[in-house]
């Protein structure tokens, strides 16, 4: 147990305070201003003003990074699509049902680029290792053709697409049995847990797909020796 503790005390030196600033933007904030704002507003508009502090964190960070890949797209078509759902008004149930429009297309981009055999998962991981200057990107590139990669890549971008799908199930089905300041409780618990249910599992999979491929690998060379 105690390297598992090691880790999660590293993990909180390392981005406790990103965690917290996320969760003031994305959680606290939102919360704060919808219960201050709603008798005076009424739900709709409240719901609109609680809006803002995640939509201008998320712009704000886009132009601080100054940079245009595979991620930064992502994060550009999730502001745009959430700007439009609220510039589109509607019923407050409308309101709450085009916010999960985001992460329905995004889904749907995830499970359409698995479809035409050009996975997500594989570019956005390639993204993350061009911002770092991995040296694992040379490596994580020559194995573009490797059957076995592919369908490695292959399989992550499914999770993640039926994983936004179903978070955008469950979220729709608390939308019409809660009411909206538990779901701005609720809402956000779901959201974080099924990105980090999903990351997890990524994690562990990629671990385990690593060692399939240097355990095949080091067959080969010992049949080739052998040979």
């Amino acid at each position: 147990m105690q390297p598992l503790f090691e880790k999660l005390r590293s993990f909180a030196r390392d981005h406790g305070r990103t965690v917290a600033v996320e969760g003031t933007i994305n959680f606290l904030l939102p919360y704060l201003l919808y219960s201050l704002t709603q008798k005076e507003l009424g739900d709709a508009r409240a719901l609109m003003v609680s809006s803002a502090p995640p939509i201008l964190w998320s712009i704000a960070e886009f132009i601080r990074h100054r940079r245009v890949d595979a991620v930064s797209l992502l994060v550009l078509g999730g502001i745009a699509l959430s700007l439009a759902a609220y510039a589109g008004g509607g019923s407050v149930r409308m309101l709450q049902l085009r916010e999960k429009l985001v992460s329905t297309v995004i889904a749907l981009v995830f499970l359409g680029s698995a479809a035409i055999g050009k996975p997500l998962i594989y570019e956005l991981a390639r993204a993350s290792m061009k911002r770092k200057n991995s040296e694992e990107l040379a490596q994580f590139e020559s194995l573009r053709d490797n059957k076995h990669f592919r369908r490695a890549m292959t399989v992550m971008t499914l999770v993640w697409g039926f994983g936004l799908l179903a978070d955008v199930a469950v979220s729709v089905a608390l939308i019409y049995t809660i009411s909206i300041r538990q779901y701005l409780i609720v809402g956000p618990i779901l959201g974080y847990s099924t990105m980090g249910a999903l990351s997890l599992w990524t994690f562990w999979y990629a671990r385990t797909q690593r060692r399939k491929g240097e355990a095949r690998r080091a067959a080969a060379a010992a049949a080739s020796n052998s040979g």
